[in-house]
């Protein structure tokens, strides 16, 4: 085989254009992102998280009917069925809630008829399952593995305010569930990452959104994918304080530690979703009158800014430099961060298997054989 008749090769798909999407664009050189062609800066500010799911499955955003049918209708599936609950109180103690999330999904399969064409299919648009009792289930899981009673849903709450009610038996602020229901907003999509990759090539091979929700779960659960605002909370607890920011980092950047929550595969200048956290923690830090996590995070991002400058090495923060200390001053604990990630991100993962779905076509990548020449046994 010629050098030019040889395939190309890029370790992890790096750069490599494996697909079409018309559901996110992220422009890593300008610091946006934009769902259908909406920046993210407006669509926090202007829109709720179930806006954004209609958006997101569908490729506009919902008329004012559009969007209390469909309000009333993930609403109406948040609850929680006894064989659900039961699972739940049932698994393992000490066992990750994402792996109750990656069975739980698996499982509401089972309670739901797949429409054969082609392979098993279900109406994903009209069952909303995937979506909306994710949070139930994240939070039923904290309560009953804290020994408290199970919190039923309430319809007349924003997603995000309601998974805060049912995750501590108790209405949050209006502010508060704002702040969750735009965090919600912020992480449910981001073009072809590892578990919406992997959420499409399931897909592909025509199986039920719900196997193909599941495996996703499986891809955010590894250390390289979900997970970072929980390891930034556990750097600021290990900073102490503002004043110990230098020091430090001076010893963290010469041992070659990674500065958690500090840059991004794809964005080249601070992440826009980053910029709206970042908003919200100084707001919630303010009414909370615990300002710890904010100065801490702001003196690590100033100090980061100047040594990189120096070097002529630019770093900004991402995502999840700010949401894990957010959610901290919400009261969840650090467990449940990537649950939410998950929560948030099935909107994105339902929209990208049901794209896939339209002019599919099976992945089936090529292979670099490393291995030895073809040999005998003798």
């Amino acid at each position: 085989m010629s050098d030019q008749e040889k395939p190309s090769y890029a370790k992890g798909l790096e750069g490599v254009i494996a697909g079409e999407t018309s559901i996110s664009k992220v422009d890593g050189e300008a610091g946006q992102l934009y769902y259908r062609g909406y920046p993210i800066a407006e669509l926090a500010e202007n829109k709720s998280y179930e806006e954004v799911v209609y958006l997101l499955i569908n490729g506009e955003l919902p008329d004012t009917e559009q969007s209390i049918l469909f309000s009333a209708k993930m609403r109406n599936a948040r609850d929680l069925s006894e064989p659900i609950l039961q699972m739940i109180r049932n698994f393992p103690r000490g066992s990750h809630p994402m792996e109750l999330l990656q069975s739980v999904i698996a499982y509401l399969s089972a309670y739901v008829e797949h429409r054969i064409h082609h392979g098993p299919h279900c109406n994903c648009r009209d069952t909303l399952h995937q979506v909306a009792q994710l949070a139930s289930v994240i939070a039923a899981y904290h309560r009953i593995s804290q020994g408290l009673e199970y919190v039923p849903p309430r319809r007349n709450l924003s997603h995000g305010a309601n998974f805060l009610y049912m995750l501590r038996g108790e209405e949050p602020s209006p502010e508060e569930g704002r702040i969750m229901d735009t965090a919600l907003v912020l992480h449910a999509d981001h073009s072809f990452n590892a578990s919406t990759f992997t959420a499409r090539v399931i897909a592909s091979t025509q199986s039920t959104c719900y196997s193909s929700i599941s495996g996703a779960i499986g891809a955010l659960y590894g250390s390289l994918h979900g997970g970072a605002n929980e390891k930034v909370v556990d750097m600021v607890e290990e900073i102490g304080s503002a004043s110990a920011v230098e020091p430090w980092l001076d010893h963290a950047l010469a041992s070659g530690r990674k500065i958690m929550g500090m840059g991004h595969r794809v964005y080249r200048a601070k992440d826009p979703r980053a910029v709206i956290m970042e908003g919200f923690l100084e707001k919630l830090s303010e009414q909370t009158g615990d300002r710890h996590y904010y100065d801490i995070l702001k003196a690590l991002e100033t100090s980061m800014a100047r040594r990189m400058a120096e070097k002529g090495k630019p770093i900004y923060p991402n995502v999840d430099f700010f949401s894990g200390a957010i959610y901290r001053l919400l009261g969840i604990p650090k467990g449940l961060f990537t649950p939410i990630f998950a929560m948030s991100r099935a909107a994105g993962w339902l929209a990208h298997i049901l794209e896939q779905r339209v002019d599919n076509r099976l992945y089936r990548p090529k292979a670099l054989y490393t291995g030895p020449e073809p040999r005998h046994i003798t």
